[in-house]
């Protein structure tokens, strides 16, 4: 019997009971990959590239009797970690998972490891278009209308936490930082991982805007710049969200300034000095010189209400006409930084 196959949509919608497994090579997983999938590695890097050339110069044909022996070394042990893989997951699930396998077009790597898996006696199905259907799928998602809520405020307002109280509440939240890894400023970094490429930030993105959408409320975001570290919002996106209601929290500096001493203070020195320098430009000679040596003489209070001062005139500037899309503002006054409150004020406001 023919190994299965489905498109793209039958894979999104889908009951979660699978195993994605994603047979590229090492580096092609590594750069971007579809969430939740599993690196199934058909060929190295380096073997790929030798099936790949070969194909390109060669034939098709002569492509497939260099890649036999690189398959057929593997056959054993890749049957074995899907079984362990298989194996974890009934357990942790107690039913038996659909194993997806897809390649980069659904092509010939996919179609072997499924021969292989099905067998050996799995229930596989092969994704018709491989990744390129996905990453398609993906960048479809940005194009969409959605029911969008910003909430906006200055440096230290506590913004993430805020929404995510907002979450426990049932609501919908995409946490645009936390898919990033990079909280948005010069600091932003700090107690980070590395963050993901642009694609793979676009296929986490796309993910979070399927599965929040589906709840069929208002999707809450964070106020954000278009840039995130090293990544950017899909342009097409990011115009929906600053044309979105933004409410804007209005919290008092020093509750601002404790929050953010007590968020970034505990960093090396070492790390906040270059997170200044960072930004010496915009900040001037002098502000980043006194901040600096604040940071020198333990007083990293002084030294973060510098920088509050220049993020709060940044974030000003920002939100002049002109400087990018005008947001709709509302202005919401809280007392201090506390997610929790003013996430029952956002409650209290927004039906």
């Amino acid at each position: 019997m023919a190994v299965q196959k489905n498109n793209i949509v039958d894979f999104i919608n889908s009951a979660p009971n699978y195993l994605l497994l994603d047979v590229r090579s090492p580096a092609e997983f590594e750069h971007a990959h579809i969430p939740g999938a599993y690196s199934l590695p058909l060929f190295d890097n380096e073997q790929r590239a030798i099936v790949g050339t070969t194909y390109k110069k060669q034939s098709r044909e002569d492509a497939i009797k260099i890649a036999l022996p690189f398959f057929g070394s593997k056959m054993k042990q890749m049957v074995e970690t899907v079984e362990k893989l298989s194996d974890d997951y009934e357990k942790a699930y107690t039913l038996k998972p659909i194993i997806f396998v897809h390649c980069w077009r659904g092509g010939m790597r996919s179609a072997a490891v499924a021969w292989l898996l099905d067998l050996y006696g799995f229930k596989v199905i092969q994704l018709q278009g491989g990744y390129k259907a996905y990453r398609n799928w993906a960048i479809e998602q940005f194009s969409k209308t959605y029911p969008l809520k910003v909430l906006g405020g200055y440096t230290g307002s506590g913004k993430t936490e805020a929404l995510k109280s907002l979450a426990t509440k049932g609501k919908a939240f995409i946490d645009l930082e936390g898919i990033a890894k990079h909280k948005g400023s010069s600091f932003g970094a700090l107690g980070q991982d590395a963050q993901p490429s642009q694609e793979m930030f676009e296929n986490l993105l796309a993910e979070a805007l399927y599965q929040e959408n589906k709840k069929g409320l208002p999707i809450w975001l964070e106020d954000e710049s278009q840039r995130i570290g090293t990544v950017m919002i899909p342009s097409i996106f990011f115009k929906q969200m600053r044309a979105s209601n933004c409410y804007f929290l209005n919290i008092p500096f020093e509750s601002r300034l404790n929050f953010i001493v007590n968020n970034y203070g505990g960093f090396d020195t070492t790390l906040l000095i270059d997170a200044t320098k960072r930004i010496e430009k915009r900040l001037g000679g002098l502000e980043t010189k006194n901040a600096i040596q604040h940071l020198l003489d333990g007083n990293t209070k002084d030294a973060f209400e510098i920088l509050l001062k220049y993020y709060d005139k940044w974030y000003d500037k920002n939100l002049k006409p002109g400087a990018e899309p005008t947001l709709n503002l509302f202005n919401i006054v809280a007392l201090s930084v506390d997610p929790n409150v003013n996430a029952d004020i956002l409650m209290g406001i927004i039906k």
